[in-house]
């Protein structure tokens, strides 16, 4: 049986064996031999470096000299940080005991698109939650989700009580702005209750060896139907560049999905999917190790481009109106 989350496991394997033959004991637990560390674990098993155009050498020339003996811990990881900012990956980070290093870039430099003081209006008092899904049904007889994490799997039984009630909706929103992701399992979930079919949704690839390009054939990643309840009508998926990582992939596996619609920003990216490592000084790397492609086999790194771009109108803030919820129940409305 072809599963995306099968796909995903096989590839979790490879790369896991990859990074656990990655050696730091030949670096001494100094701030040079932490850097060289560092350095090499990402040379060897990162996998954008192409497709961002970094010239990773000229990186180590840049970085080198900026540690000494005389360096403190703080010191070492803002360098460091600052070297993996380079590679413009938010799922890049470093971290120690007291701080991580992380790169926000694929959302801070954007519009947010997204108010919680609206989302409550939206909601109300009288909504109802379950697996972590807030839901209801707004005025207009169109229903309304607000899904915030993939962090927790989603139970079959709440995912058929949330379709039942909304069963005598127009059509559902799903809004998963502010979505930094979670588990790809639970991403796949609920993308099942939306189809009938096995489709493929897309491809991952996994490094191979220690070149830059060393990497596997793509492979093919299926969603497979929910068993539960699954929704006919029409969807439309609400995003913004803060959708990332598995929310990413949600997004992507409801482009293939029938009677789905993508409205609002661009998603935030995210496609590689992370894998861990270890510095001589005990600091812990992730990093992305394995990348993954749309059903065209292009990747998602940088994100995906909406069926229709919506805005966040201040003019309609100040009114207590979500631009982009507004356009979705207007497009469900009009179909």
């Amino acid at each position: 049986m072809r599963r995306l989350f099968t796909a995903i496991m096989l590839a979790i394997l490879a790369a896991s064996t990859l990074v656990s033959c990655i050696d730091t004991e030949e670096y001494a637990d100094t701030p040079s031999g932490n850097f060289e560390a560092l350095w090499h674990i990402m040379d060897e098993h990162y996998c954008f470096f192409q497709e961002k155009g970094i010239d990773w050498d000229s990186i180590h020339a840049t970085y080198a000299p900026r540690f000494n003996n005389g360096m403190t811990e703080s010191q070492q990881l803002e360098v460091l940080g600052n070297m993996l900012a380079e590679l413009k990956d938010g799922h890049v980070n470093l971290f120690a005991s007291f701080d991580y290093s992380r790169y926000w870039g694929f959302h801070e430099n954007y519009p947010a698109n997204y108010s919680d003081s609206l989302i409550r209006r939206y909601l109300g008092t009288d909504y109802r939650i379950a697996s972590g899904l807030k839901y209801r049904i707004l005025d207009d007889n169109i229903g309304y989700i607000q899904c915030s994490t993939f962090q927790n799997a989603f139970g079959a039984g709440n995912l058929d009580d949330i379709l039942l009630y909304l069963q005598p909706c127009l059509g559902i929103i799903i809004d998963v702005r502010d979505n930094g992701g979670g588990m790809l399992t639970a991403a796949e979930t609920l993308a099942g209750r939306f189809t009938d079919k096995e489709l493929l949704v897309g491809y991952m690839r996994h490094k191979t060896g220690k070149g830059h390009n060393d990497f596997s054939c793509l492979e093919e990643q299926w969603l497979k139907p929910a068993k539960g309840v699954r929704w006919h009508k029409p969807v439309v998926v609400i995003t913004n560049r803060s959708v990332f990582s598995a929310a990413n992939e949600f997004v992507k596996y409801m482009r293939c999905c029938p009677n789905v619609t993508i409205v609002g920003d661009n998603t935030g990216g995210g496609a590689g999917l992370p894998f861990s490592s270890e510095l001589p000084n005990g600091w812990s790397i992730r990093f992305s190790a394995c990348p993954m492609y749309d059903r065209n086999q292009q990747s998602t790194e940088d994100g995906m481009k909406p069926d229709i771009n919506v805005q966040m109108s201040t003019y309609d803030f100040y009114r207590n109106k979500d631009t982009i919820i507004e356009a979705a129940r207007s497009y469900i409305k009009n179909l």
